[in-house]
């Protein structure tokens, strides 16, 4: 197959590169309006009660969360009648804006006590919006109002907070991230690529490639944005896997392209090698890689969805440019690809030199190199006790953004959360059947104020002079229950809080528990549950595919088992940076909250179990053409890992430049996404790769290449071993 892809590169070549070319501008053309189409939301999940409740109030109660939460502070009483003629006339000013379906606040209200502040200086204005939270309509909605509502107005001093603005917030500052990142990277890249090549157009082809499949990805959300709703996080994993992945494989293909010409084989055949060879390599650790990213199509949360479908196109895209685009212009070029010489670099594959050296004295001493390697990754491990988890909220911005003080002004002045209560729906009851439920509600820790049909309830007391105007509490065979609390929705505390009204009981009625704090016990819950199904795939499909590279059953257990120790080190590493709050004289400021985001953390954990796959099958593929040679183990080790090692190192320095660049976001998860698959890249490409491997393999000698002999059988008659 691939030596018939190779002879396709070379008859086809003009039109492969026109064809390369052609699909790239127009991708990147298209591609850039994605970020006007991404949204910051996806966390819920369809199934769930507090989907359900979220669904309910939406469709048939046609009523939402407001988009934007706006608190006036008034210096001054609220009720005062001159600050109330004000403040109306600011309301209905903003009600004429683009995107505004209805507003609410203390004043139209009649003087709800739930939008006035604790010290009686302040009040909400409430924004309702025709958008979901988070989606794109509301984000625009709270640039609107974080420009024209927030600071000094009309007399006023305005905190414009709410889905809407955090939104906007976080979309805007991840896209100025991104160019930040990439300005940063590219260059980095370039210059690293340069000194390993020593020539100009040689370190220009991995570049070439890995924008490519960038901007291929960008062109392919966009089209998806069409149909479905796409997280804005997933560009950031396009970004650092397309530029890492796409150099990577272009990397593989033009050194061992430059080897092949090295050992005066024609333009022509030297192609067909490379991707008879490398090409191999390619295919094998691109499909590893995806498979791996595949698994969160497991979890409910089209957040994690977004981020599986992102990674499985420039994955692929960066497979294509590799395998189809970069031969057919190493055709074109020949040896011009060495054009532009910056210094002396040697083609030739080596069998001495640093990299062996390293393996055989590894393998001289294997037991206590193992050991002390071992104890030190466990040791990292051990970091992540009694770490506890979390959502993204507000806090994941800079402490001086605007969107940040409204709502840590907001939390201040205001007693609850009153834009994200704990809502619940009691099916099939009057107003009668929730007089015992509503009490023992507002008894339970953190629940501040119930309010229901019946009126306002507080520590078990009932207040029926005062029903709430602004929202529909009941209907035929429902009623509606709001508890308005006082901790974070998206914490561990709010966990805690759902689970425990969850326990609340109205008897012969079923009771749906719903609001923010439920959406994100659902998420966790959601994902805890789905985890060992992911993990049961990656580890099935991960043995499965380098039983077919390899031809051996040891070999693909080993890799799992030294994958599953580097990615423990990284995961204690990452919980001693952004739960304890350490490095950020390194990394830069970002606001501890005391616990990490859950989806960030499996998707690094997803990421880079994948990408070390990568530098597996990398240093495997060199080892196995040695053994396959008629070498032993020990040699066979030594001379792969030389002839590996620098591009190992190679691609890995250039992996982690495209991730690490993230940590000059202003955004805490991109901060840990950088860092984390970084750090996990770098310690998999060095310890695991330079040390683990080689002792391993030396104490195993002759059993790495075991299998059972109908699965040998099964292996050659496939003809996977050529």
């Amino acid at each position: 197959m691939f030596e018939k892809l190779g002879h396709f590169a070379v008859r086809r070549k003009k039109i492969a590169v026109i064809l390369f070319i052609i699909a790239t501008l127009v991708a990147g053309g298209v591609g850039a309006q994605v970020f006007n189409r991404l949204d910051s939301g996806g966390y819920s999940i369809a199934s769930s009660d507090s989907y359900k409740v979220y669904t309910y109030i939406k469709d048939t109660l046609k009523e939402s969360d407001p988009a934007i939460v706006v608190m006036v502070d008034a210096g001054t009483t609220v009720d005062d009648p001159a600050v109330a003629a004000r403040a109306i006339a600011l309301e209905k000013k903003m009600a004429t804006e683009d995107g505004v379906s209805k507003t609410l606040s203390y004043w139209s209200s009649g003087g709800a006590p739930s939008l006035k502040s604790k010290d009686g200086n302040a009040a909400y204005i409430l924004i309702y919006g025709d958008g979901e939270a988070f989606s794109p309509k509301s984000q625009e909605l709270g640039s609107i109002f974080q420009k024209n509502y927030d600071g000094k107005v009309d007399g006023f001093t305005l905190y414009s907070g709410g889905f809407g603005v955090i939104g906007n917030a976080i979309t805007e500052k991840i896209g100025k991230d991104l160019k930040l990142s990439e300005s940063i990277s590219i260059p980095l890249t370039f210059i690293l690529l340069a000194f390993v090549f020593g020539a100009l157009a040689a370190s220009a082809m991995p570049l070439i490639v890995g924008v490519a499949a960038i901007l291929g990805s960008f062109f392919i959300l966009y089209l998806l944005t069409l149909f479905t709703d796409v997280s804005v996080y997933a560009l950031n994993l396009v970004t650092g896997m397309g530029l890492g992945l796409g150099i990577d494989y272009a990397l593989l293909m033009v050194n061992r392209f430059r080897e092949e010409r090295a050992a005066e084989h024609s333009v022509e055949q030297a192609v067909i090698r490379t991707v008879n060879s490398a090409g191999r390599t390619v295919l094998f650790s691109g499909l590893t890689v995806a498979i791996v990213l595949a698994s969160m199509f497991y979890f409910p949360q089209y957040y994690l969805k977004s981020f599986a479908t992102g990674g499985l196109v420039v994955v692929f895209l960066a497979i294509a440019g590799a395998l189809i685009a970069l031969p057919a212009l190493l055709a074109m070029l020949g040896d011009k690809v060495n054009l532009i010489k910056f210094t002396r670099i040697s083609t030739k594959a080596r069998t001495k030199g640093s990299w062996a050296s390293l393996a055989r004295f590894v393998m001289k001493r294997p037991v206590p190199i193992l050991l002390i390697t071992v104890l030190a990754l466990g040791g990292l491990m051990t970091l992540m006790n009694g770490a506890q988890f979390s959502q993204v909220d507000d806090r994941i911005l800079p402490a001086n953004n605007k969107a940040v003080i409204a709502n840590n002004v907001i939390r201040e002045r205001f007693s609850g959360r009153e834009g994200s209560p704990v809502e619940v729906l009691v099916k099939g009851a009057d107003v009668n059947d929730i007089y015992d439920f509503t009490a023992e509600l507002s008894k339970q820790p953190h629940i501040l104020r119930v309010q229901s049909a019946l009126g306002i309830s507080q520590n078990g007391q009932l207040d029926p002079s005062y029903a709430p105007a602004f929202a529909n509490y009941a209907g035929d065979n429902w009623q509606r229950v709001q508890a308005i609390h006082d901790v974070e929705s998206r914490s561990p505390a709010g966990q805690k809080l759902t689970e425990a009204i969850r326990k609340l009981k109205v008897d012969g009625h079923q009771v749906l528990v719903g609001g923010t704090a439920a959406i994100y016990t659902d998420s966790q819950l959601g994902i805890t549950k789905q985890l060992p199904a992911v993990m049961l795939w990656i580890v099935l499909t991960t043995l499965v595919l380098l039983f077919l590279f390899t031809g051996s059953v040891l070999l693909p257990l080993k890799a799992v088992v030294l994958n599953f120790l580097s990615l423990g080190a990284t995961l204690g590493f990452l919980t001693w940076v952004f739960v304890d709050g350490n490095l950020k004289w390194l990394i830069g400021d970002f606001q501890v909250t005391g616990t990490i985001d859950t989806s960030s953390l499996v998707l690094i954990a997803i990421v880079a179990f994948g990408l070390s796959m990568d530098y597996e099958l990398f240093l495997l593929s060199r080892i196995k053409e040695q053994h396959d040679a008629g070498l032993g183990t020990t040699e066979s080790v030594a001379i792969g890992l030389q002839r590996s090692g620098r591009i190992i190192t190679t691609a890995a320095l250039v992996l982690a430049f495209s991730f690490v660049a993230f940590v000059t976001s202003g955004v805490s998860i991109m901060k840990m996404l950088g860092l984390g698959i970084a750090f996990a890249i770098l310690l998999d490409a060095t310890v695991v790769r330079a040390l683990l491997v080689p002792a391993l393999m030396r104490l195993f000698g002759d059993l790495n290449w075991w299998a059972p002999k109908w699965l040998k059988w099964v292996y050659h008659r496939a003809g996977l071993d050529h």
